[in-house]
Order: structure tokens, then sequence, then C-alpha cells
């Protein structure tokens, strides 16, 4: 999983909350809710090949953290019969 992909989510100057990519110099999402921002913000990590979302409280502190999967893996398990030369 990379360890450059990541999203912020936080307060957004007492309008809502944002997203933000760090480096990144507007947000790349605005939601009326800390939930709908949280799910975009999973939502775009997911895309981009799985990573962390961290949720700020109003004074800036991280109240919370989830590690987002890959969204591009196959639910499906692999079934591909293993070669009996492996060792």
């Amino acid at each position: 999983m990379p360890n450059n992909n990541r999203r912020d989510v936080s307060p957004n100057s007492g309008n809502g909350w944002k997203v933000t990519k760090p480096g990144a110099s507007k947000p790349t999402a605005t939601s009326r809710t800390q939930s709908g921002a949280e799910k975009i913000a999973k939502k775009q990590t997911s895309d981009a090949g799985g990573g962390q979302v961290y949720i700020h409280n109003p004074k800036g502190v991280i109240s919370d953290a989830d590690t987002v999967k890959p969204g591009n893996e196959s639910p499906r398990k692999d079934t591909k019969p293993r070669s009996t030369d492996e060792p």
C-alpha cells in the first residue's frame, strides 16, 4: 500500500467539512457533513490504490484514522492451482 496516499478530513472554515491531500493548495472535495467528507475521502483513497484517511477535530488534532484498502482488488479468492514445483 502506498505510504504517500493520504487524505485528511477537517472542518472547512465554519462551512462544512473538506477533504485535502497533503501538498495540495485546494481541497479535493467538500461536504456539508463530516460523515459525507469521510466517505468521499475513503472513496478517493481506495480509487488511488489504498492508503490512510485522517479525521481532524475542530482544533486540528487527529481524532481518528482509517486504513483503506485498494479499490481495484477482486472480491473473489484466487483459485489458480499452485504448482507442485514450488518449495
